[in-house]
């Protein structure tokens, strides 16, 4: 129970804070930090499913359930601190020169990440098997484009 209300105000504060959230970047490495703390969390709860989904865990239709909402709440926050400006990080310079490019990619790492949710909460370990591979190659993509090695 505490989960799911910790995932759901995080949801709901990160739905508030993407919008205005590069107004809040005083410095360059701001907007880093944070775009980088989005993802590491966004990674930290994904492995935990993925490892569900591996058999590198037991498999616990909860604790998969709450972990998807977190990480679909958190697949939305990291874009506004990749303004104009805040290049750096791990981020390589062609973000800012195929915009369309990589918004197209979050757009779709968000989407298949709500899938991840809602497939998460039908308990059902073979769908969710399927969709973390969807969510995992979408990351991919992403970071084979737009990542520093």
């Amino acid at each position: 129970m505490v989960i799911r209300l910790a995932s759901l105000l995080l949801a709901t504060a990160g739905t508030f804070a993407a919008a205005p959230a590069a107004a809040q970047f005083a410095k360059t490495e701001d907007a880093i930090s944070y775009r980088q703390s989005a993802m590491f969390i966004q990674g930290q709860h994904f492995g935990r499913i993925a490892a569900m989904a591996n058999g590198r865990a037991p498999f616990d239709a909860a604790s998969a359930a709450a972990n998807a909402d977190i990480v679909a709440g958190m697949s939305k926050l990291p874009w506004p601190a990749f303004g104009a400006g805040t290049e750096g990080g791990k981020a390589r310079p062609e973000i800012w020169k195929e915009q369309a490019k990589f918004k197209e990619l979050s757009e779709k790492l968000q989407a298949e990440t709500d899938k991840l949710q809602t497939v998460a909460k039908g308990g059902n370990l073979e769908a969710i098997k399927a969709q973390v591979g969807a969510v995992g190659q979408t990351c991919k993509a992403c970071h084979d484009d737009f990542r520093k090695k």
